[in-house]
């Protein structure tokens, strides 16, 4: 049995990605090979971060015993620091034989105390934040992570690979494959691989490229001279702004720029950090220099971008943390 206590703000995607890869082994095989449901600490149907509430069977109870236990969470659950709910994840992990927190799900895990001197995965939007509040968790910027009893995934498309390599290990590889192609989904991802800027599509990029990207995105609060990545990537400065200009239409100091603005959108809109502090974090030297190419970007200050509400805060009230 697969329980899966699902928690406001979850998304929709990511709800179904956990569930029908195990359906769709279950048609494959003609049998019941996987059985769940969907429960809540309260019996309500969470809302999720689309608004609509998702059904579940009922009220959890963290004395049964599971074959797994997946906590699933999205928006909001940086701020879910009720005691009761922890103490409630703690005792349903005891008495679940794998334990799974899904998408946001590693914070509820990591808050009880589960993945302390573990490896985990979560999404990468948190992944700062993550760190800072979880130091004895061994933090991955993978897809997904298993480690031991407890496997943690970064969001809805890691989730759903995860699930299909679940089938794997149960019925083995040619079921998996077969599930896969039932929603013509040709682009499994292993648990190790990091998770991707989708920025990039489907295009061959040159390997040179992706690489400059992402060391861009590992220094989003402390930006490096775009002469700094060429040196890394082997390249001059010049090659670089011409593979840059031919292969994405901009040079690699604008990319650069947009990944780091777009960082402090997020922040600015889903968080109630400081304005100086979103500065800081997203490597501008002043507030009011962050103010400036903020406005340039998107057509209004910061200040006035946090007062129009996020499409997450607008129907389910809540925020990534």
């Amino acid at each position: 049995m697969v329980d899966l206590l699902a928690l406001a703000g979850s998304s929709l995607l990511t709800l179904s990605s956990a569930v029908e890869p195990l359906r769709a082994a279950n048609r494959q095989s003609g049998r019941m090979v996987f059985d769940w449901r969907f429960v809540s600490v309260n019996g309500d149907g969470p809302v999720t971060s689309s608004g609509i509430a998702w059904p579940v069977s009922g009220r959890h109870d963290p004395a049964s015993r599971c074959d797994v236990l997946a906590v699933v969470a999205g928006f909001g659950a940086a701020q879910m620091t009720d005691r009761r709910l922890v103490g409630h994840v703690y005792r349903a992990a005891r008495n679940a034989t794998i334990v799974m927190g899904i998408e946001s799900g590693p914070w509820l895990l990591a808050r009880a105390g589960l993945l302390d001197e573990h490896r985990a995965a979560t999404h990468w939007e948190d992944f700062e934040d993550f760190a800072a509040a979880f130091p004895n968790v061994d933090l991955r910027p993978d897809r997904y992570v298993v480690d031991g009893r407890f496997i943690t995934t970064s969001g809805a498309s890691p989730t759903f690979d995860m699930m299909v390599d679940l089938v794997r290990q149960v019925l083995g590889h040619p079921a998996a494959l077969d599930v896969a192609s039932s929603f013509v989904h040709d682009d499994l991802r292993a648990a190790g691989d990091p998770q991707v800027n989708v920025t990039l599509g489907d295009a061959n990029h040159d390997p040179r490229l992706v690489r400059s990207i992402r060391i861009m995105e590992t220094h989003i609060d402390t930006p490096v001279s775009i002469a700094a990545i060429a040196r890394r990537v082997s390249m001059s400065a010049r090659g670089l702004e011409q593979l840059f200009s031919r292969q994405l239409g901009q040079t690699p100091g604008a990319y650069f720029l947009s990944l780091r603005l777009a960082a402090a959108r997020r922040l600015v809109n889903d968080t109630r950090l400081s304005m100086t502090d979103i500065a800081s974090r997203t490597g501008f030297s002043s507030e009011s220099s962050f103010s400036r190419a903020f406005s340039r970007q998107f057509g209004l200050p910061p200040r006035a971008s946090r007062k129009q509400p996020s499409t997450a805060q607008k129907v389910a009230g809540v925020s990534r943390p």
